[in-house]
């Protein structure tokens, strides 16, 4: 399962990871958004680093990050977005950006 992430633990979580990490911004009443979550608790499941940001309870993260529209998957490398997606986004994709 991916690791729900908050402003509290975003930056050692994220930004201060040793491995490429995937934020996915979501929330609890978006249809799209729910489609994603299983691709996203698989790449948790199989080793990835995943963690999630529900918008309603981190608005702040998402202003921060310009997070106009959900599902929105950030990838950060060395503390840095380095990829955006909005809306789905295949596993294969996901997996790719992730190994880069």
């Amino acid at each position: 399962m991916a690791k729900v992430i908050t402003s509290q633990n975003f930056e050692a979580e994220v930004l201060k990871s040793d491995k490429p990490v995937l934020v996915d911004f979501w929330a609890t009443w978006c249809g799209p958004c729910r489609r994603q979550a299983p691709v996203i608790d698989e790449l948790a499941e199989e080793g990835y680093a995943v963690g999630k940001v529900d918008v309603d309870q981190e608005p702040d993260l998402a202003q921060q990050y310009q997070v106009m529209s959900i599902p929105t998957l950030l990838v950060f490398k060395g503390g840095k977005e380095v990829n955006r997606m909005v809306g789905l986004t295949p596993k294969n994709t996901l997996k790719e950006l992730l190994a880069e």
